[in-house]
């Protein structure tokens, strides 16, 4: 996929070079459909993408559909076990495979020809194509696929970049949750009439939890650094008792990051309760995977440009990020617990759902008022505050240096 990033409008390396650190940025990055394009070429097909979970695939021909710009993915369990993925393209006349959003079948077929494919992307059967046809030559074309801790990550890129370290990372963190045999109870998907990066940016920072988000400051702190002067002195001593008890329990908790900042995983302690749960008592009585206790605080997991996690003692939460748009995004939450709960019995879905559904209206209305203003023709980028939104100015560093190396790479 190649980048023209100086067509129609100005130039997008332009804009990089002329970006204030400490700043937002220019109007352009946010509304600028030259931009979004450029973005989706050189970052967005060349970044790996946080896809799907594995146990939405828990059993062969179980599959699920990406789409992105004007690229779409399915993701599958085939028979022998692997996750693959495939671009949702059929090899004949380039009709797409999948319409609906996830589904199960033993193989996969297009409805325009009945060419069909197995769950391994191998073509089987294409009717009246004469005897020197090769059906060894029109599989499906694959996508780089990954999987880590019951995350899986695709790569539209042919030559993606290393996935090793990020994997190696965060797969002690993410084992004793076994998200991978979990189960997905609850499924949200809103559009929010904001750049992609504005939702980013927002989730990046608690600056603004306190006027914001009263659900979510009932078990979490606003300031969870401890070696922050604003951080309280009651916290400080809790994270210091939970690091202790995480320690003899084998429960890795010290932030790490990667060489790109592009990813990190850390385990927080809870400012209160167990769980994000009105009461902060646990939703489900069902223990998450193999772990020691419910209070074991929350692995959050951040991987730049599209996902951001929470693993609890009693239930997950995945987040992922799609742009439609300039001014539209894609926001999905998915809601896990241990595979044999039972609603009702072992868990509340009210419950589980309710902080997590109140923050993220909270937050869509944030970032589309944020949109707005930024469309005003007097907007003008504004410094961050170092000191609340360190988050935000490290995604815009990184977004910055991604996109200018995905820029140069399509030359």
């Amino acid at each position: 996929m190649n980048t023209n990033a100086d067509c129609l409008g100005t130039p997008v390396e332009r804009l990089i070079n002329e970006h204030r650190p400490g700043y937002s940025l220019a109007q352009a990055f946010y509304k600028d459909t030259t931009v979004f394009q450029a973005e989706l070429e050189a970052l967005w097909f060349k970044q790996w993408i946080f896809a799907g979970l594995e146990c939405e695939l828990g059993e062969p021909g179980m599959w699920f559909k990406l789409d992105l710009g004007e690229a779409s993915a399915i993701i599958i369990r085939s028979h022998d076990g692997a996750v693959r993925a495939f671009h949702n393209t059929c090899r004949h006349r380039g009709s797409r495979l999948c319409s609906a959003d996830k589904g199960k079948s033993r193989n996969l077929t297009c409805p325009y020809h009945q060419w069909t494919y197995d769950s391994q992307g191998k073509l089987l059967f294409a009717k009246e194509m004469g005897d020197d046809f090769d059906k060894t030559e029109h599989g499906l074309n694959p996508i780089h696929v990954e999987s880590v801790g019951g995350y899986i990550f695709i790569n539209f890129a042919a030559e993606p970049t290393p996935f090793e370290a990020f994997k190696f990372g965060i797969a002690p963190y993410l084992q004793p949750h076994q998200l991978s045999s979990a189960k997905v109870v609850f499924e949200s998907t809103i559009i929010e009439n904001a750049n992609w990066k504005l939702v980013v940016e927002n989730n990046r920072e608690c600056y603004h939890c306190a006027g914001s988000h009263p659900e979510l400051l009932k078990t979490i702190a606003e300031v969870e650094d401890t070696s922050d002067p604003k951080c309280s002195p009651a916290y400080v001593q809790k994270s210091q008792a939970d690091e202790q008890r995480w320690v003899g329990q084998n429960l890795p908790y010290k932030l790490i990051k990667g060489a790109d900042s592009g990813w990190q995983i850390v385990r927080v302690p809870m400012a209160r309760g167990l769980s994000f749960t009105m009461d902060g008592q646990p939703a489900s009585s069902r223990l998450m995977g193999e772990l020691p206790d419910f209070d074991v605080g929350s692995v959050r997991l951040l991987h730049f440009p599209n996902t951001w996690n929470h693993a609890l003692g009693d239930h997950a939460l995945a987040f992922r990020v799609l742009p439609l748009d300039a001014q539209r995004t894609a926001v999905t939450t998915k809601w896990m617990v241990h595979k044999d709960a039972v609603e009702g019995v072992d868990y509340d879905l009210e419950k589980l759902t309710k902080v997590w559904l109140a923050t993220n209206d909270q937050d869509r209305t944030l970032a589309e008022n944020n949109q707005l203003g930024i469309n005003s023709p007097s907007y003008r980028p504004g410094p961050y505050s170092q000191y609340f939104e360190y988050g935000v100015l490290a995604f815009i560093d990184w977004y910055l240096a991604a996109l200018r190396e995905g820029l140069n790479d399509g030359r």
